[in-house]
């Protein structure tokens, strides 16, 4: 068991840099995930912590210690690509159990930790099969398995579920998820997609064009996104960004988008006070949009009107889409509530839920005070 820090970081390819001056420390026994769209470098910094690339400049540490010249092999790391990488021409014992042979590991130890892994991830009954007689999901178990059997210190995961289908990516989402909290060992699992890593993580680092965007827990990431590049990324649908003004009339404030002004809570008027008279953009997430008829006790719902231009009945849920002068946004509504294509609709923002950003720096705009 043991931590991982990226100590200013940065790799370039020739003139492109795929990470610029990472600074991230992973805790002992910590879930941590990168995630980010493709390109962003969040393969590279995996890589480097595996030795399968060099750093340009900075170093890693893995357990307080300093890895950079010290060979994959050696640096006592486990590692589970996107592609399950098993030998053909062997059955899933002996997939699972080639490493440890590798390493001279006594037999009657490789059969005891293959056979525990095996029953931890329930595939004791394959153990004699070939990876051509397995669905997808059991070869990514037994690829976990061969990991696992090594007893490393780190876990890297690359995008490992990316090949499955959508019902086996939910079940093995919480296989891992109970996997790490079995082994207790450290996990940093990459993933562009993320619905997986607010379900998985203890905490996430969200990256972007090679720099860390923001390191935080699923839910303030989701709360309090430090950027509008966060907000936009983390959340399905995405928060919807509007374009306005802040004004003051009458002690109150409020956002005039051009189409359409909402009311800024009370309690945030302080907080906001630098920007009036500023262009700033106003950011609210589908989920914190109601029908009037279906609207919770206790909101500070502002309406806003537009016209509905598709509706996407969900089940247990409904996506309106609206356009409401140059503003296009998208609502997840009670599905009970009626709208129409082509018919004018009214929505409430939940203006409790905001979130406000400088459109100069894309920074958000924080409700209090930071330290």
């Amino acid at each position: 068991m043991a931590s991982v820090t990226f100590d200013h970081i940065t790799k370039r390819f020739g003139k492109v840099v795929a990470l610029n001056d990472i600074n991230l420390h992973v805790e002992d026994k910590e879930f941590l995930v990168l995630v980010g769209p493709s390109g962003c470098g969040k393969t590279t910094a995996l890589r480097i912590v595996a030795g399968l690339e060099d750093p340009t400049e900075g170093n890693i540490l893995i357990g307080g210690r300093v890895v950079n010249d010290v060979p994959p092999k050696d640096r006592d790391i486990a590692m589970v690509f996107q592609s399950y990488a098993l030998y053909p021409h062997m059955t899933v014992y002996d997939n699972m159990a080639f490493g440890l042979k590798l390493r001279k590991v006594p037999k009657q130890e490789i059969r005891r930790r293959v056979l525990a892994a095996a029953e931890m991830l329930g595939i004791q009954d394959l153990l004699d099969r070939y990876p051509r007689q397995l669905s997808g999901g059991q070869r990514q178990r037994v690829a976990v398995g061969r990991a696992i059997v090594r007893n490393p210190k780190v876990f890297l995961f690359d995008e490992p579920l990316s090949n499955l289908d959508a019902k086996l990516r939910v079940q093995m989402r919480a296989e891992l998820s109970r996997l790490h909290k079995e082994l207790q060992t450290t996990f940093i699992y990459v993933t562009h997609d993320q619905v997986e890593a607010m379900t998985m993580a203890d905490r996430i680092a969200v990256m972007n064009k090679g720099v860390l965007q923001q390191v935080d827990t699923p839910q303030k990431l989701y709360d309090t996104p430090a950027n509008l590049f966060v907000a936009g990324f983390i959340g399905s649908p995405a928060m919807n960004f509007f374009p306005g003004v802040l004004k003051k009339e009458e002690g109150a404030l409020y956002v005039d988008t051009g189409a359409f002004a909402v009311r800024v809570p009370d309690e945030r008027t302080q907080a906001y006070a630098d920007y009036v008279g500023r262009r700033v953009i106003l950011g609210v997430r589908p989920e914190h949009m109601y029908a009037p008829d279906f609207a919770p006790p206790g909101i500070q719902g502002q309406p806003v009107e537009g016209r509905v231009d598709l509706v996407e009945p969900m089940g247990s849920e409904q996506y309106v889409y609206f356009k409401s002068g140059e503003h296009t946004f998208v609502a997840r509504l009670d599905p009970r509530a009626e709208y129409r294509r082509g018919e004018q609709g009214v929505v409430l923002f939940d203006m409790s839920r905001m979130h406000l950003f400088d459109p100069e720096t894309e920074e958000r705009i924080w409700e209090t005070r930071q330290a």
